[in-house]
């Protein structure tokens, strides 16, 4: 089965109970730059496409092609049978909706890697960036030597790693504990 994120079985489940497995409206919590990291990321696994919106009907828009027309995200069998849905015949009008919309979605996935760099990065001297180039090193960092680099307390950190490293960037922090060290932490590249 394939691994996905939290963020990425919420999206998938939604879509599976909605009409058309229409994947939008995306999480309230999944905004700008992160949502568009999350969707390409998807599109690319081949889990969700883009396909027409009809949007006389009120379907949800994506994103606006730019001649009055919009796109909107559709979970895929790929989709579904990651997050265990078996789709035995594909669900007449899911599969109607697959097929000729990717043939007019293929020119659009190149705009799709321009809306990756939309993603936050932290400006250079920050301590979000100290934060990073520490878990980089090779013998990484402890929580008691971020502290002492960034002057955060201890639950400061680990929030920083949950929040803005995993959820917001997309960073995966890794930990083991190390003899002499007690807890590393570290992103692997």
């Amino acid at each position: 089965m394939t691994k996905l994120s939290d963020t990425q079985a919420i999206i998938l489940s939604a879509a599976a109970q909605r009409p058309e497995h229409i994947a939008l409206p995306l999480p309230e919590s999944l905004r700008g730059g992160a949502a568009a990291k999350v969707v390409g990321a998807m599109l690319a696994k081949g889990f969700l496409e883009e396909v027409d919106a009809d949007m006389r009907n009120g379907e949800p828009v994506w994103r606006e092609t730019g001649d009055g027309h919009g796109v909107t995200l559709v979970a895929t069998e790929a989709g579904l049978t990651a997050i265990g849905i078996e789709t035995e015949d594909a669900n007449a009008a899911p599969a109607g909706a697959t097929d000729a919309p990717t043939e007019q979605s293929a020119p659009d996935t190149p705009t799709e890697p321009k809306a990756a760099p939309k993603a936050r990065t932290p400006r250079e001297g920050t301590k979000q960036a100290t934060l990073i180039a520490m878990l980089r090193a090779p013998d990484g960092a402890t929580i008691e030597e971020i502290m002492a680099a960034t002057g955060w307390q201890s639950h400061t950190v680990r929030g920083a790693m949950a929040g803005a490293l995993k959820k917001k960037l997309g960073l995966e922090v890794t930990s083991e504990k190390v003899q002499g060290r007690g807890r590393v932490y570290r992103i692997e590249r």
